[in-house]
């Protein structure tokens, strides 16, 4: 959690071991990589400035490169040297230059959203871009990682913000959420962008909502990261993180960030919403089940006239404060201390009728589904209370949980599928790599001591039809001095090493990527 410095052109990995040639194209990643402007320091993991990072796989050798995104956010605050930019966990101060009148007048002009896109990258119409969950975005060439154009998603659909976990068709079209605020609350918006482009230099052009859907309560909408999605149906997870409004609006004016605008209110129950993607149709069935977390959905496919949806969640929502740099950087004990007060994420299995309806008998299970021992039953008021499965064996807790899942996305999502990846969180980051089977609940492990892997990407073998026939790309870090950084390569059947590319540069533990072919 410590600002490194940029590698702009490409350097040379040293392989060991063996990397397969079929594996053609870049690794892309991103995640926050500069800390601190001057003597001003962010707070919170999640407002480093973004770092683009790229390992470039051709002919069994790797090479690397990284730069800093070039957002408004990061060049205001190189310019001035100091934090001009607000971010989630940090509150930019007011100029110093400017008179007492003009400190005090800023405090009351509402805070700009920031264009520091480090959680991901996505997908729009052929072109990549980078993205955090305000309503901008940055296009971004693959091969040089150079900065393009800023892009405004409120341009082009009534939403002020974006999620960087969108879901792709096979056609190209692409499904998102952002959330719309205004006189009289908020909505949920579930937004489609066509895959074709209208003319040269298109972005979004083209994006629609295609169903808006109310919070339970409009002033203190749920907090969401990701949604999921099946063949027909979008799935959006309605939970009791919450955003207050009030707070996050006068948060300037307490001098207070916008993360001490999210609250976690377990005498909220969770609540899933499912939206045909075709029509937009809110289907009339309301699930439930009790207060939980998700970031991060597996996948979901639907089956007997259900829809099944397999997230990682955790039961406690208190953890993005504990994600501040003071705590990270404990060391022993105080460590310790902090990582113990994480709530631990675990694979979970839920069941949602797709037919509920007033003639739907109650107290009984309403899931016709042999293989999973998740439960959906119909209650007198009319509510459908969902039970999950536990998709994992009992030794996922001595593994500190699983995070960051992945499938093979090209075949599997939105289809009934068998295996997920994902890191184990023994530590604070993935301190392991997890290969679990949703049929007989196995498990296989990959884990190195003092070495901290990195979100797992499928890659699968060219024309294969095996599942897991294909290899695991993880980016894996390490504290010691004497020891490189490395890009992993597994047999994503056997989950066994393949091969590194060890790489002598320092480099920051990053959110999310993807693997563009070549």
């Amino acid at each position: 959690m410590q600002t490194v410095e940029e590698t702009p052109q490409p350097i040379q990995a040293e392989v060991k071991g063996h990397i397969p040639e079929w594996i053609n194209g870049s690794l892309l990643r991103n995640g926050p990589g500069k800390f601190e402007f001057g003597e001003d320091k962010y707070n919170h993991w999640f407002d480093g400035m973004a770092l683009m990072h790229q390992f470039r796989v051709a002919e069994g050798s790797v090479t690397y490169r990284s730069k800093f995104l070039q957002s408004d956010s990061y060049r205001v605050n190189s310019q001035h040297n100091r934090i001009v930019v607000s971010e989630f966990g940090t509150l930019a101060m007011p100029d110093p230059c400017k008179s007492i009148f003009g400190r005090f007048m800023a405090r009351f002009e509402l805070p700009e959203s920031t264009d520091n896109c480090s959680v991901n990258y996505v997908m729009y119409k052929g072109d990549y871009y980078v993205s955090t969950e305000t309503n901008f975005m940055h296009r971004v060439d693959p091969e040089t990682l150079e900065t393009k154009e800023k892009v405004d998603w409120s341009r082009f659909v009534a939403v002020n913000g974006a999620t960087a976990h969108p879901h792709y068709e096979p056609d190209g079209t692409t499904y998102n959420m952002g959330n719309s605020y205004g006189q009289h609350g908020s909505k949920y918006n579930i937004i489609r962008v066509p895959a074709q482009r209208l003319a040269c230099g298109d972005t979004l052009q083209g994006a629609e909502v295609l169903c808006s859907i109310a919070p339970a309560e409009r002033r203190k909408p749920s907090y969401y990261h990701s949604f999921g999605m099946s063949e027909n149906y979008v799935i959006f997870i309605e939970q009791p993180l919450k955003m207050d409004l009030w707070h996050i609006i006068t948060a300037k004016l307490r001098r207070k960030p916008i993360s001490e605008g999210l609250r976690w209110e377990p005498h909220c129950n969770t609540r899933f919403h499912v939206v045909n993607k075709h029509t937009g149709q809110l289907l009339a069935g309301q699930f439930y089940s009790k207060p939980i977390l998700t970031f991060h959905q597996i996948n979901a496919f639907e089956d007997q006239g259900c829809v099944v949806l397999d997230i990682c969640c955790q039961d406690n929502g208190d953890s993005l404060a504990i994600y501040q740099l003071q705590n990270l950087r404990k060391a022993g004990e105080g460590l310790d201390q902090v990582y113990n007060a994480v709530p631990k994420a675990f694979p979970r299995r839920f069941v949602l009728p797709l037919t509920v309806s007033s003639d739907t008998p109650v107290g009984q299970n309403l899931s016709p589904l042999s293989y999973t021992s998740a439960s959906t039953v119909k209650e007198a008021d009319g509510k459908v209370w969902c039970t999950h499965e536990d998709l994992h064996p009992e030794g996922l807790e001595e593994a500190g949980g699983l995070e960051f899942p992945h499938i093979n996305y090209a075949q599997c999502n939105g289809r009934k599928y068998r295996f997920f990846y994902g890191c184990g969180f023994r530590h604070l980051v993935g301190a392991s790599l997890i290969k679990i089977d949703t049929e007989t609940k196995e498990m296989k492990v990959w884990q190195e001591e003092g070495f901290y892997p990195s979100e797992p990407v499928f890659v699968p073998v060219p024309g294969a039809t095996a599942e897991d026939s294909g290899v695991i790309l993880s980016v894996v870090l390490s504290p010691l001095q004497n020891q490189s950084n490395f890009l992993l390569v597994l047999d994503a059947e056997t989950f066994s090493e393949l091969g590194r590319a060890e790489v002598p540069v320092p480099m920051s533990y990053g959110f999310h990527g993807i693997f563009v072919p070549r």
